[in-house]
């Protein structure tokens, strides 16, 4: 039995395989079939969402699949059942779970106690299916491989979209680079588990510190320096400065990440024909400011309607 609990725990290959999967839905999307027809999905959800809930949702009937949307404030995960019941008693009612929450433990014990095909559809940890449709929608865009390519993601370099973003640098082998204060870098721990070589040093230039690593098959660069890492970039990629659950943090992270905002400027310093992107939702005049957004808005929402094809192509994978 198949599960997309993270990119950590997906192969270069199985990455493919789902990406290789997405073209085929796009351009011929009633061509599939009904394949999961007669089966009951559920969705639970513990954080709101409006793209990946469509998507997923779409997605599943579109493939002949009944669904369930289940705010876990309706059911007994709100009233402090253990997740573990949760999953035993679904996985005999339903044959696949997509999962939006907070702890990634929980999506991890919901596919260890359910016997069920489960899906991360986001965890404070990582975003698995927004990376996969990010990088479709690159070599979609660019007509070729993102391998070797440089990516750019602004702001907040420790939440869950740069970690699914690392981890597809390392077995997709292309080469990363994050700005942020330096506060909001990734853990150790995550540069640890993505394979960041030991030989890594800190290099002080000018005073801006700046660390480069090689991580599995791609490489990693931790900038403080936006000017810097946004220099010759295939792709400028933003998101929020806040995400859900941080919102007590709103102030300060608006202090720290003021700086580390996709503007025309920055733009001008990637490549010419560089992309910009962004998961969505945008907050303009923050993380992105509004002439690049509307600049951009065609990759920008074609990025969010390729979320529709990739969901099928990853249900299609974790049920073959």
């Amino acid at each position: 039995m198949k599960h997309l609990l993270s990119l950590e725990k997906l192969s270069g290959p199985e990455m493919r395989a789902i990406l290789d999967g997405v073209s085929s839905f796009k351009t011929n999307r009633a061509g599939h079939g009904r394949p999961l027809e007669g089966q009951t999905w559920a969705l639970i959800f513990s954080k709101s969402s409006t793209r990946t809930r469509v998507s997923f949702e779409v997605g599943l009937r579109e493939l002949g699949a009944n669904v369930i949307f289940l705010n876990a404030g309706d059911i007994q995960l709100g009233r402090g059942e253990p997740i573990q019941d949760t999953a035993r008693v679904l996985g005999r009612m339903v044959h696949g779970a997509i999962i939006r929450t907070f702890a990634q433990q929980d999506v991890e014990d919901f596919a260890r106690f359910s016997g069920i095909p489960t899906i991360n559809a986001l965890t404070d940890d990582e975003h698995p299916c927004q990376i996969l449709t990010d990088i479709f929608t690159f070599e979609e865009q660019r007509g070729h491989s993102i391998t070797g390519q440089i990516v750019t993601f602004v702001g907040d370099a420790a939440c869950n979209v740069p970690v699914s973003w690392i981890f597809a640098a390392a077995r997709l082998g292309f080469d990363l680079r994050l700005a942020s204060p330096m506060s909001y870098w990734p853990s150790p721990e995550i540069l640890r588990r993505a394979g960041a070589d030991d030989a890594a040093q800190w290099n002080l230039d000018s005073n801006v510190r700046h660390h480069r690593m090689r991580i599995g098959a791609g490489s990693l660069e931790l900038v403080e320096d936006l000017r810097i890492a946004a220099r010759d970039a295939d792709l400028l990629y933003t998101d929020v400065w806040i995400s859900m659950g941080k919102e007590s943090e709103s102030q300060q992270r608006i202090a720290d990440l003021s700086g580390y905002q996709i503007h025309a400027g920055i733009v001008a310093l990637a490549k010419s024909d560089a992309l910009v992107m962004h998961c969505l939702p945008a907050y303009r005049g923050k993380e992105i400011d509004e002439a690049t957004l509307e600049a951009h808005a065609s990759t920008i929402f074609t990025e969010a309607e390729n979320r529709l094809h990739t969901q099928k192509s990853i249900l299609r994978w974790v049920t073959e």
